[in-house]
């Protein structure tokens, strides 16, 4: 090959990853063995069970798309490296490659490339990451990149203790106490017929219940067990375990086939089980709140958390499990500050309420320092008391919200906190305001809507927050024209790039000329994900992650895609905490001139689902002739 040719293919490949970690000598030994390749429209490259070429390929110019079943998966323009993992695996190519419109793709020797980079880390991070997170194509396997930095043991499975000894309704505390005795265990399951966990018994209930002589030792168990029992599935890690432990207050948790009391016991997991790490660790973090004395202290303990974030992502923990710490801290600071609050009124709570997480952290999606958004439901009373009791609970909220202030969670610029009277209602108050906002849409009943429907319990009576998600889900079944809104709601922000793929940016204000991350990337994913679980008849779960994993699920002929959009969410999920805690602040406004082309790149990548499910949305719900 000429050395002109030769050079211009340098010059382009040294821009991408992963040849911009390469050494130059060798990327320009590399581009002297390059094949050049001219692709008209629609020209194969590669076909699903082809035997492995040779080379891999880079997109020059053009675009070429990645086929499953003869359904577009990925969309590989400028930079992009595709047939590579097959090589890395080793096996026939399970995708189709097809040009989408006349194009320019670099070829390269699979095994030059790949000897000239066996001991560079750079390049094999990069290839682990692409196994990871590719959007589109989705590696099977498992996550291989490895955890350094900080000792991440709590990540690892929980290993629980089997047998499990158990008894049934109808056996008496005696009996129990004796099954106890002769297997040396602190607890035992009571369980029906299917070994299905109803309730638990510890050395603390003999203790306090028994010897006390509150409860006469013939009696049966059920007179003594603490129920329901909190369950968990197998895969559980050992930090969720102490994180589950302390957030409820318990020593013990119960292992069950899928994770739910109706299904079979498999083991027990407790305190003495788990072996609290350093200082690094969340559950310490944890275990700080819950003998905090002041809200300073608080403030203080949750500024722990950002390095511990900090140091996740250096070790490439993934972003849902960093997500699920930060949520238990900051949900265990909420309620640490609500029961203050409470000691701190000469009258106990009137009646029982419950305290609603809202937005980003009723999603468990708030990693850093943002603006509070939250409501209060308390239970229905006698319309005389009603006022009275509303007074009590706007008190109680006002001093709640400014506590969390505090903390390090501003309050929120447009009210939507409890202390306002608008989100300090009854649950009758509650489910007449849902129903209102879903059978009489309007824009700003929807705008309610995308934030309110995101809740979560934090605090209070559980039996509200199901009251309210139960109310919902009947209100949105029998006025499904209410979909149609939201769905055009949904598609307000299409994706983020211009016609000559140029981020979009803010064109006046104090942002000028950023980028906004989250209202023009992050909040389409999130919206259409709530639609479409909203369309399969529930309200749960409410995280944008687990959201998607579930419509996978529901939707086999579309998995791909929400799989997708689930490593697109969390790819910009991670990307803007990073910027926040670069720049000390929410990670919303992004300043394009300070990125590498390659997280560019990475940027523009995560950006392709949003169409995708765009256009399956507006399909769905018929929305062409209403746009």
């Amino acid at each position: 090959m000429s050395n002109i040719v030769s050079q211009r293919i340098f010059d382009f490949l040294k821009d991408f990853p992963p040849f911009n970690f390469v050494k130059h000598s060798d990327l320009i030994t590399i581009s002297s063995t390059c094949v050049v390749r001219y692709l008209e429209k629609e020209e194969l490259v590669f076909n699903t069970n082809d035997l492995l070429h040779k080379y891999f390929y880079v997109v020059k110019d053009g675009a070429v798309g990645l086929y499953r079943n003869n359904h577009l998966v990925d969309h590989c323009d400028e930079g992009d490296v595709f047939g590579i993992r097959a090589i890395l695996r080793n096996d026939a190519y399970q995708l189709k490659a097809a040009a989408i419109e006349e194009s320019i793709v670099y070829a390269l020797p699979a095994d030059k490339f790949l000897d000239m980079v066996q001991n560079n880390l750079e390049v094999h991070k990069y290839l682990a990451t692409a196994f990871a997170s590719n959007l589109a194509i989705r590696n099977d396997e498992k996550d291989t990149k490895e955890v350094s930095n900080i000792d991440i043991l709590p990540l690892q499975r929980v290993q629980y203790s089997t047998p499990v000894i158990t008894c049934i309704t109808q056996d008496t505390i005696a009996e129990a106490a004796k099954l106890m005795t002769v297997h040396k265990i602190g607890s035992i399951l009571i369980t029906d017929s299917q070994q299905q966990p109803l309730g638990i018994i510890t050395d603390k209930d003999l203790r306090s219940k028994i010897a006390t002589g509150f409860f006469n030792i013939n009696e049966t168990v059920t007179q003594i067990m603490s129920a329901p029992v909190y369950t968990f599935p197998p895969d559980i890690s050992a930090l969720e375990s102490q994180m589950a432990m302390l957030e409820k207050g318990i020593s013990h948790l119960c292992i069950t086939e899928d994770g739910s009391v109706n299904s079979q016991v498999l083991g027990m997991v407790t305190a003495h089980d788990i072996v609290v790490m350093n200082t690094n660790n969340p559950s310490v973090l944890l275990k700080q709140i819950k003998r905090a004395k002041s809200f300073e202290a608080l403030a203080e303990i949750r500024q722990k958390l950002q390095p511990l974030i900090q140091a996740y992502f250096d070790s490439d923990v993934p972003v849902d499990f960093i997500a699920s710490v930060v949520s238990s801290v900051n949900n265990c600071i909420t309620q640490k500050i609500i029961e203050q609050v409470i000691t701190t009124k000469t009258q106990q709570p009137p009646t029982a309420f419950t305290w609603l997480a809202l937005g980003s952290q009723g999603r468990e999606e708030q990693l850093l320092f943002t603006d509070q958004d939250n409501a209060l439901i308390f239970e229905d009373v006698d319309e005389k008391e009603q006022a009275q009791v509303k007074s009590y609970f706007l008190d109680l909220a006002s001093d709640i919200n400014k506590a969390i202030a505090i903390v390090g969670f501003e309050e929120c610029p447009a009210n939507m906190m409890a202390s306002n009277p608008e989100w300090c209602m009854s649950i009758s108050d509650w489910k007449a305001q849902f129903d209102k906002w879903i059978t009489r849409p309007s824009e700003n009943s929807i705008m309610m809507c995308t934030i309110f429907f995101d809740f979560k319990r934090v605090y209070g009576d559980v039996s509200l927050e199901l009251k309210l998600s139960e109310s919902i889900r009947q209100s949105v079944g029998s006025y499904e024209v209410f979909l149609n809104y939201l769905g055009l709601n949904a598609l307000q922000n299409p994706p983020p790039l211009s016609f000559f793929r140029q981020f979009v940016v803010e064109d006046s204000g104090a942002h000028h000329d950023q980028f906004d991350i989250k209202a023009r990337a992050i909040m389409p994913l999130v919206d259409a994900a709530r639609l479409l679980i909203l369309e399969k008849g529930v309200n749960d779960p409410k995280s944008t992650i687990k959201r998607y994993e579930a419509l996978a699920k529901l939707e086999p002929q579309n998995e791909v895609l929400y799989q997708s959009c689930l490593d697109a969410f969390k790819t910009l999920l991670a990307f803007r905490t990073i910027e926040g805690l670069k720049y000390k602040d929410s990670g919303r406004f992004v300043k394009l001139e300070q990125l590498s082309k390659s997280n560019r790149l990475k940027l523009k990548q995560a950006f392709k689902p949003i169409k995708e499910v765009q256009n399956v949305i507006q399909i769905r719900f018929k929305l062409a002739q209403l746009m």
